[in-house]
């Protein structure tokens, strides 16, 4: 499988979100990035796993009454 990589702007157009944003994450290294020379490159996997460490999953009546009161 070949691995696709994006610049910081196609970066920011894959997750809808501004060029700072995506930079703010590589500077506070919240995000995994690959230097290319001067270059910075985004792999797609590590953006798909930046987003799914995100995810919350929504509460269900069957969560929320197995939850302590």
């Amino acid at each position: 499988m070949e691995a696709k990589y994006l610049n910081v702007q196609e970066a920011a157009e894959y997750l809808n979100t501004s060029v700072r944003f995506i930079r703010r994450l590589i500077a506070e290294r919240r995000v995994a990035f690959h230097k290319v020379g001067s270059h910075v490159r985004l792999a797609v996997d590590d953006l798909e796993d930046y987003v799914q460490a995100g995810r919350v999953e929504p509460i269900t009546r069957r969560t929320y009454q197995g939850r302590a009161a």
